[in-house]
């Protein structure tokens, strides 16, 4: 008869194989429906998608596409190595000579020596894609002395904001009692929403400059718009992101107070005004159906699931042993719940996917009823076209990754509207 340790062992091996597998099958579903449908563009597009545009968003995803089937296969192995492989326990182990085990001290050089080890992982790939596949389609505009001043400050403010956080959790955890994961969440929750509410003054400016919107004819009409949705910000702000990255967005960014409207500045250079008030229109769009406070509120809910079913796995043997780990302590049950997470909820991504759709079309909805439909219509395609983002996803792939509708769909209901 098996025991819980062998059980637990075999559904961990039975979901990483299975989820892997499906990644690996809806890739290479994705790489094939567009490789099928690369000839041709779509009947829709025809009039505004020249055939070598529509030729390049395939070969960009294409290339995307082949690393992403190395990431799923390294980040496989990984696992494996890691888990059942006794990399963790080893690491738990070595750290013992250096740091009273079961210390704070040694659960955050525990969890820190993951993390390194896993961006370690990831780095090859991440230099490829900046410097050989954004490269190669024309995206990438960093350079090699800006990636790593990038990374360096991204890494002194991962320690200076994340290890307070991680001695907070593992305070908690140690000193609030069997009800410990309630408390966890509330910090949390309240830790989620205090970055929300500094990120746009003190977070951002550190790799990007922010100026104001200069452009007086945009700027007059973009706050005829706030006026007529009734929203306020704190400030229209233009982003250099051109220094990084030929890619174009717009995004709101904080709360309350300090809501403020970012463009990135090869988003003013590609659309016209009334294409970037369609575009500003969609995005107070998701304000006023309260799609973000209705995604935080998802989340809270989600991780205070995940926190309980944490609360209850972090005092069995066979949890950890199951993983590979002889030892038993609330920063290994962090890591290890970590990893074998997203592979119990990777299948249910397509609710989360049917959802985003949901306010998607919600958004385009309002923006067509506060601008001009065909305005938003514009705006897509010449984003769809310059940012090579494919015309033609396969439906299944498009259902598991992307939060955004199809291009087809989303241009075809706007239509409707229009």
């Amino acid at each position: 008869m098996l025991t819980a340790t062998q059980i637990f062992t075999t559904v961990f091996l039975v979901a990483l194989i299975t989820t892997s597998l499906l990644k690996l099958w809806l890739a290479r579903r994705h790489q094939q429906h567009v490789a099928a449908h690369r000839a041709e563009v779509p009947e829709a597009f025809r009039e505004i998608i020249t055939l070598a545009a529509h030729q390049k968003a395939a070969d960009y995803t294409a290339a995307k596409l082949r690393l992403g089937f190395i990431d799923i296969g390294t980040g496989t192995l990984f696992a494996l190595l890691l888990t059942l492989g006794g990399l963790l326990q080893a690491l738990h182990t070595g750290l013992s000579s250096l740091f009273a085990e079961g210390g704070y001290a040694h659960g955050i050089a525990f969890i820190a020596s993951v993390t390194i080890l896993s961006s370690l992982l990831d780095l090859p790939l991440t230099l490829y894609r900046t410097f050989v596949v954004e490269e190669k389609f024309g995206f990438n505009k960093m350079t090699l002395r800006l990636w790593i001043i990038d990374s360096i400050k991204g890494a002194v403010l991962g320690a200076a904001v994340g290890l307070p956080v991680l001695l907070s959790v593992l305070w908690l955890m140690a000193k609030m009692g069997p009800n410990w994961w309630l408390y966890v969440w509330l910090f949390w929750m309240g830790f989620n929403l205090l970055v929300l509410l500094i990120y746009p003054t003190l977070i951002a400016p550190i790799f990007n400059k922010f100026s104001p919107l200069s452009d007086a004819t945009l700027k007059e009409r973009i706050e005829a718009l706030l006026i007529r949705c009734g929203f306020r910000v704190s400030g229209l702000f233009v982003m250099d992101g051109s220094k990084r990255s030929a890619h174009g967005n717009a995004y709101f960014t904080g709360f309350g107070a300090a809501k403020r409207i970012v463009f990135f500045d090869t988003l003013l250079e590609k659309l016209q005004p009334e294409e970037i008030e369609a575009v500003l229109a969609h995005e107070l769009g998701h304000y006023k159906h309260r799609h973000v406070w209705q995604r935080i509120g998802l989340l809270a809910l989600m991780s205070l699931g995940f926190l309980w079913i944490l609360g209850v796995l972090i005092a069995q043997p066979w949890f950890y042993n199951g993983l590979g780990m002889a030892s038993q302590s609330t920063a290994a049950a962090l890591v290890l719940f970590g990893m074998v997470v997203p592979l119990f909820t990777f299948p249910f991504s397509p609710l989360m996917s049917t959802l985003s759709r949901k306010h998607e079309y919600q958004a385009d909805a309002y923006a067509a009823k506060q601008t001009r439909a065909l305005d938003l219509i514009n705006a897509l395609v010449k984003l769809y076209r310059d940012n090579a983002a494919t015309l033609t996803p396969d439906p299944l792939y498009s259902t598991f990754y992307d939060s955004h509708p199809p291009a087809a769909a989303r241009i075809a209901q706007l239509r409707v509207l229009s």
